[in-house]
């Protein structure tokens, strides 16, 4: 085993709040996640500031939306964390409206998770929406 030492540092209360939060999902300790983002920090670092995604098993998905669309969404965040008591995020809230989209699109198709399509090999075409024609965009 490798030899420890402590490093401790005082941090703004909301990036402490942050940093709880995330670790909580990971269901980390809060020594393990720290040394793995220090970890992923300097292995960007060494990249020349470019993170490689694919060696986590994620993939990023990236859209405009009107800015009506975005102040109802923010607003629907807003409500909901007050209801719930926790903080509900873009991400979670985009995530999940996506899997509830798909089991029920997967339910109807007579399909599992298991038996969708696997990504072939090599580059594929990128699919892009036509622009919406209502102004001004945000990306989510």
């Amino acid at each position: 085993m490798a030899e420890k030492k402590n490093l401790c540092a005082l941090i703004d209360l909301d990036l402490h709040r942050k940093i709880t939060e995330a670790r909580e999902r990971t269901g980390q300790t809060t020594a393990e996640y720290i040394t793995d983002l220090l970890l992923e920090y300097f292995e960007m670092k060494e990249n020349g500031g470019k993170q490689i995604m694919a060696t986590n098993g994620t993939r990023t998905m990236a859209f405009q939306i009107s800015e009506t669309l975005f102040q109802r969404i923010k607003a629907h965040l807003e409500r909901e964390t007050a209801r719930t008591g926790k903080k509900l995020t873009q991400r979670e809230f985009v995530l999940g409206l996506i899997e509830e989209a798909l089991a029920e699109a997967e339910r109807q198709a007579g399909v599992s998770p298991c038996k969708a399509p696997q990504p072939q090999d090599g580059p594929q075409p990128q699919e892009e929406d036509e622009p919406s024609v209502s102004g001004e965009e945000k990306a989510v």
